[in-house]
């Protein structure tokens, strides 16, 4: 595989929502690694190195906050850019932000999600 191809992480517990984004972003050349918890997402950030990650907030075993806060104190993930991608929005927003420990986020996107917007705050990021 050439070094050139992006390689994005797409941690989400709704196969549904894991198989668009990953066709999006397939369609579009990116690579996609998938994870559906919040412990499997930083097991796979930490081996895989993507160059971005999107996650989901609300998932079982461990919540998207908690990977958030493990990607941002680790220092293999700490630069990865996040896009969160969430059916809650204006409430997380304003906790994250409140939080001085972590660092806010890249982007947010409110599901359901626009392809096109997608992709266009995917290669803000890294295209």
């Amino acid at each position: 595989m050439n070094d050139s191809v992006k390689k994005i992480l797409v941690i989400d517990d709704e196969p549904d929502m894991l198989d668009f984004l990953g066709s999006v972003l397939k369609d579009n050349g990116f690579d996609v690694i998938t994870a559906v918890n919040g412990r499997e997402a930083f097991e796979k950030a930490k081996s895989e190195t993507p160059d971005l990650i999107t996650l989901d907030i609300t998932m079982p075993e461990e919540s998207g906050v908690k990977a958030f806060r493990n990607f941002q104190e680790t220092e293999e993930t700490k630069n990865i850019p996040v896009i969160i991608v969430t059916g809650i929005s204006k409430d997380f927003k304003k906790f994250i932000h409140t939080r001085k420990v972590v660092n806010p986020p890249h982007a947010y996107m409110e599901k359901p999600i626009d392809a096109a917007e997608f992709i266009d705050k995917v290669n803000e990021f890294i295209g």
